[in-house]
């Protein structure tokens, strides 16, 4: 069940991964502007984020393994349908869809983890190398993107179907899940509209950058929480969210997906399209990233057992923020030396940020709502991946705005230390420690 589970983040990480480092010549064959062409990506988010806390809520109420098997069959036609594109609108349509399968299949595959494992080392183990699966994705496809550009940008599509209609078939056979959900009267329509609605217009409003659709997103959220308050059946249980823990979990994993999200497009452009590289160079250059795959199960889990998922957390914060102000230094000749250290430190920040913040998000939560909890850590990633990838289109990547774009994910960076910070304790003396201390 486990491996099915892992297949499926898996496939996500190599299918977002294989399209970023092919976007340049997405551009080239279609013509797209860019703008249009950061719409690629961001149709994936809006999607993605739009549909998320409908998404995980869903897992819950109607059943994780139902949602995991319909949802990865869609995930699968239409990132074969995104590859048989001849217009940029048609791409566009793919990969919203496909964003949308996302935000059902995964908070679904978590939750489908969490609830198999008791909180402890040993869930501590499971989301470590669930984190180290989606890593290991995401780092096979730059290089896999890079060489599959060679023979076609359309290959980044198609490649991963094969892949993923194995993991299905084997899921079918594989995923039990031994929670029922949690079957009530009444489905909570008008919570499910609205909210999703609201997310829709916010994640529009984080991918154009536009204050209208922005302020009507907000408006309905304010009706939301106006209907849950009412409903008999909510679908969101609004005390969760007044964890404080919770809410700063989530904008600290916006924030470090703003940085990372920014930080990628804008060092894909730089070594494409101003220095010349090509995508299986630049594939390989951004491979080092992908030491988390090997630390996330390893390093990372013993760290979080040794002391806590924040402090681990706090410590891949300040490791990113040195990558991202070492990589300031940019120069339009710079060797691959030079830029070695900055990505070598981003796969250090990555392996010890990313499986801490999926603990932390569903850390005192009950199990009936690991769904819901893993649909809200999912959509504040996919919300810092729009907004980091609109603010650095928006500030433009070229030689004379290059370093201008690379100061937003320093200051991200900066915020998130500030935010997980307050969550630091001071840690307890061991009972034993202390009485000796005192003889």
């Amino acid at each position: 069940m486990r491996a099915s589970i892992r297949g499926a983040i898996f496939l996500e990480g190599i299918d977002v991964a294989m399209l970023n480092v092919a976007l340049p010549a997405v551009r080239a064959d279609l013509g797209l502007s860019t703008a249009t062409l950061s719409g690629v990506v961001s149709a994936y988010v809006l999607g993605y984020g739009g549909f998320m806390l409908l998404g995980g809520r869903a897992a819950d109420l109607l059943g994780r393994r139902c949602m995991f098997l319909t949802w990865l069959a869609v995930f699968v036609v239409f990132s074969g349908l995104g590859g048989l594109a001849t217009e940029g609108w048609q791409l566009l349509v793919a990969r919203f869809v496909t964003g949308v399968a996302a935000a059902f299949l995964t908070p679904a595959g978590l939750a489908l983890i969490t609830a198999n494992f008791p909180e402890g080392p040993q869930r501590n183990r499971a989301l470590g190398v669930y984190a180290g699966t989606a890593a290991g994705g995401f780092s096979l496809g730059l290089v896999a993107g890079g060489a599959l550009v060679t023979a076609g940008w359309r290959w980044v599509f198609f490649a991963p179907v094969l892949l993923a209609a194995v993991i299905l078939v084997a899921a079918l056979f594989l995923i039990r899940d031994d929670v029922p959900p949690r079957v009530t009267r009444s489905f909570d329509l008008p919570g499910a509209f609205t909210v999703t609605a609201a997310m829709l217009l916010l994640a529009y409003a984080v991918v154009s950058l536009d204050l209208v659709p922005a302020l009507a997103g907000v408006a309905l959220l304010a009706l939301f929480v106006a209907i849950e308050r009412r409903a008999a059946h909510p679908l969101v249980r609004l005390g969760l969210l007044r964890s404080a823990r919770l809410v700063r979990t989530n904008i600290t994993a916006l924030l470090f997906l703003f940085a990372f999200a920014g930080f990628q497009f804008a060092l894909t452009i730089y070594l494409q399209e101003l220095r010349g590289w090509t995508p299986l160079q630049t594939g390989l250059a951004m491979l080092v990233v992908g030491v988390d795959t090997v630390l996330a199960p390893t390093l990372t889990t013993w760290l979080v057992n040794r002391f806590d998922p924040v402090r681990v957390l706090f410590a891949g914060l300040l490791t990113g923020l040195t990558a991202y102000g070492l990589f300031l230094r940019v120069t339009g000749d710079w060797t691959y030396a030079a830029m070695l250290p900055s990505l070598m430190l981003l796969g250090l920040a990555f392996a010890l940020a990313y499986g801490p913040l999926t603990m932390a998000a569903t850390d005192g939560v009950d199990g009936h709502e690991h769904g819901l909890a893993g649909g809200l850590l999912y959509t504040a990633i996919q919300f810092g991946t729009a907004l980091g990838i609109s603010a650095v289109t928006a500030v433009g990547v070229d030689s004379g705005s290059l370093r201008t774009a690379l100061l937003l994910p320093v200051a991200a960076l900066l915020v998130a230390v500030v935010v997980t910070a307050t969550s630091l304790t001071p840690r307890r003396v061991p009972r034993d420690i202390v009485r000796r201390a005192a003889r």
